[in-house]
């Protein structure tokens, strides 16, 4: 079997896929290396397109190590019967993790305090923040990661409100918001675990932070197409937003004003950037191809 890998993978990943045959890691004409292959796998940075796939005959799995499915054409590959597969359970924990430790991060001045102290300065009185218990997160999207998230803040004693069209996951102590707008209005936190899709394009924009409370907190660990970053520049700017902590983008690498903002924090996209996570994603791959091509 011939195996591409389009995209950057740890190390333990590709030596888990490895197993299952002969591997083309990060070619530099994927198109090309796709004319002969079998399986292609791909994290978030290749796009999956008609075009991409169009001389790929032999072509069976398009496998994404991740959750979402927004970077693949499924019509595309429907229509040459190329079965297309995802990880999403793989590597949850690891968002749901960041997402707390950005809220914290953030509504403790984490990151501020940090780069003062390397630069020599002690600001103590200037940094005072806030704690999470006692504060209402909304969570919207409430799937594997959103539940997930929404279990570790209870534990902290947060109370959680979600917003998640049906069908919906039954959790106790979870208070369902049937109108966004209501979940907006409510929340001291509000945290994104939504696909990319035409629904939740600039979810966040200028009409919907204004239904927020002053001071509220924001974080996207999701995608970066949910949020309108120049309507989330004007909110944080103004002090309507207290804080925003982001780990995507509209554009990667991101290199756009939000950067200017010292209440705003960054990651690089690492929701799934952990060693477990991996080895899980590692391994979550080689079980779904084995099972759907029928090899050891």
């Amino acid at each position: 079997m011939r195996i591409v890998i389009a995209d950057q993978m740890e190390e333990e990943v590709v030596d888990e896929i490895r197993k299952l045959g002969q591997v083309d890691y990060k070619p530099s004409d994927v198109k090309k290396a796709l004319v002969d292959a079998d399986v292609l796998i791909v994290r978030s940075a290749t796009k999956v397109t008609k075009e991409l796939v169009s001389d790929a005959t032999k072509l069976r799995v398009v496998a994404r190590a991740g959750v979402g499915l927004d970077n693949v054409d499924q019509q595309a590959c429907k229509d040459k019967k190329i079965k297309v597969l995802n990880t999403p359970g793989a590597s949850s924990n690891a968002v749901a993790e960041l997402a707390l430790g950005l809220i914290m991060s953030m509504m403790r001045n984490v990151q501020k305090a940090h780069h003062q102290m390397k630069n020599g300065k002690w600001d103590k009185k200037n940094l005072i923040g806030s704690e999470v218990a006692g504060k209402t997160l909304g969570v919207v999207g409430y799937g594997r990661i959103g539940s997930m998230l929404g279990k570790k803040a209870q534990a902290l004693g947060m109370s959680i409100i979600a917003y998640n069209p049906p069908p919906r996951i039954t959790v106790e102590g979870i208070e369902y918001i049937e109108d966004i707008a209501d979940l907006f209005s409510k929340a001291d936190i509000i945290s994104l675990h939504v696909p990319a899709t035409n629904e939740t394009k600039n979810l966040i924009n200028k009409q919907n932070i204004a239904k927020m409370k002053d001071g509220v907190f924001i974080v996207n660990t999701s995608r970066g197409e949910i949020i309108d970053e120049d309507a989330l520049y004007e909110g944080c700017k103004s002090g309507k937003i207290a804080g925003a902590a982001l780990d995507v983008f509209c554009n990667e690498p991101y290199t756009g004003r939000l950067l200017e903002l010292e209440n705003v924090c960054f990651t690089p996209h690492l929701g799934a950037s952990t060693k477990e996570a991996q080895v899980r994603i590692g391994q979550e791959l080689v079980a779904l191809l084995q099972a759907e091509l029928n090899v050891d």
